[in-house]
């Protein structure tokens, strides 16, 4: 679709961006129109420009992330780079934006003494994505801490709203107004004594045991069913090392899936689906892909 925007931004924006370039799997076909506001007002004046029946998706590190080879129509608000404040509000407050990496939420977080804040340190993404999903690592999740979040509209205002405006469970979360987008939170941890960058290495060394970190992946692919865990069944029923085209099932990690360099959007999703239906037909389970899958096929 043909996406007009203000001429103050004519200039800034990139038509057809290939979101292959902006996704932790390296696939994803072309974006109408993709944006990386310069700050929280040059975001909202970029939203008010916009008509309202373009559709507006976000993007972070792009992890958690399957967009399929068609693109997406529309436009794409990346938060790369930018949108990132993050401040300490008082002794057990802090205050972050949606750009703001999960590890340095961690990583500060540790130096000011606060925890636990340890386990931000295995989310692959930034803060409005562990939002919009309540991303977890290591036993804890987001919104555990999370006392009131930013939201954005379609008309560039902003919506301060406490976290009980929210329905929140295992990495889901139903706001209460549509088309609000996260901008920014306020988060609460504890006096942490004695916590220092010692366990953040540590949680990282576990993770890289245990992951494929420094692959081509989206992070975990299906969330774990009730006392369970999606990599055990993935492995019991024989999928490790299983592949369609240049992706596969991770060795390493079940809940992983890779791509080897050349594999595409739809072999990512036949091999979602392919997994899917071997687990549910061999273990009577049906996974939940943690991935948002999103966009037109080829």
């Amino acid at each position: 679709m043909r996406v007009e925007v203000a001429e103050e931004f004519a200039l800034r924006v990139r038509r057809d961006e290939p979101m292959s370039r902006h996704t932790s799997w390296h696939v994803g076909g072309p974006v109408d129109v993709f944006f990386n506001p310069r700050d929280r007002k040059d975001l909202a004046a970029f939203l008010r420009s916009l008509t309202p029946e373009v559709p507006i998706h976000w993007v972070g590190l792009g992890s958690n992330l399957l967009i399929r080879d068609g693109g997406l129509k529309g436009v794409v608000i990346s938060t790369h780079g930018t949108l990132d404040r993050f401040d300490r509000l008082n002794q057990t407050n802090v205050y972050g934006e949606a750009g703001l990496t999960c590890t340095r939420i961690a990583k500060q977080c540790v130096k000011w003494g606060l925890g636990p804040a340890e386990f931000f340190a295995g989310i692959p993404g930034t803060l409005g994505g562990a939002l919009a999903m309540n991303a977890g690592a290591f036993g804890g999740e987001t919104w555990r801490h999370v006392i009131e979040v930013e939201t954005i509209d379609r008309h560039g205002e902003v919506h301060r709203r406490p976290a009980s405006e929210f329905k929140i469970s295992y990495r889901q979360v139903i706001p209460p107004a549509p088309e609000e987008w996260f901008v920014a939170a306020k988060l609460e941890f504890q006096r942490a004594h004695g916590v220092n960058d010692k366990q953040i290495r540590e949680l990282l060394e576990r993770r890289k045991a245990s992951q494929p970190i420094g692959e081509w992946s989206c992070g975990s692919v299906f969330t774990n069913p009730p006392g369970d865990h999606a990599a055990r069944l993935i492995d019991t029923a024989g999928l490790k090392g299983f592949r369609i085209g240049d992706a596969s099932v991770s060795e390493k990690h079940a809940n992983f899936i890779l791509n080897h360099g050349n594999a595409t959007a739809a072999d990512l999703e036949r091999l979602i689906q392919h997994v899917r239906e071997t687990v549910e037909r061999m273990h009577g389970v049906s996974l939940h892909p943690e991935v948002r899958i999103v966009g037109e096929a080829a």
